[in-house]
């Protein structure tokens, strides 16, 4: 098998009973890294050492991770100036927070004919916090719902 040292340099092809002593006389383990290659490759190091700082190198990365959530916002076709207003403002601090926002509006009764009003106020709604948005889905209606997903302006 060929041997890597812990400091990085190669100590060439050996036996697996002489790389054992070897890893054994400095006091470290004798890893296999690549047990496919012909011969296999195998590194001496301090294996608990390794397992240490890789589940930091991990915790570390998963502290800097940003979860994105997607937060709904229900409009009506029949939704007056003040309340758009008051939905515009909670989807902006969503967006703000770095959150997809899910606008949706439910078609009830004879809203159904007329589903071209649920999008005028769909996009009356993008219109009033697009300094902030940008439309990802457009306006799309699956079923009685009318439905359109909202992504934070990159800066």
């Amino acid at each position: 098998m060929r041997v890597i040292s812990e400091t990085g340099e190669q100590l060439g092809i050996m036996s697996s009973r002489e790389a054992l002593r070897l890893a054994q006389e400095a006091g470290l383990d004798l890893v296999k890294i690549s047990p496919g290659a012909v011969p296999p490759v195998c590194k001496i190091m301090d294996w608990g050492k390794y397992k240490f700082e890789q589940a930091k190198k991990e915790k570390e990365n998963r502290r800097n991770q940003k979860i994105v959530e997607i937060k709904e916002v229900q409009l009506s076709v029949t939704i007056d100036v003040g309340d758009l207003k008051v939905k515009a403002r909670k989807a902006t601090e969503f967006l703000q927070e770095g959150n997809k926002v899910k606008v949706t509006i439910r078609l009830r009764g004879r809203q159904m004919a007329h589903a071209h009003l649920g999008r005028d106020v769909m996009m009356n709604f993008y219109e009033s916090i697009k300094e902030f948005a940008v439309i990802e889905k457009p306006v799309n209606q699956e079923g009685r719902n009318l439905i359109m997903i909202l992504g934070p302006v990159k800066k």
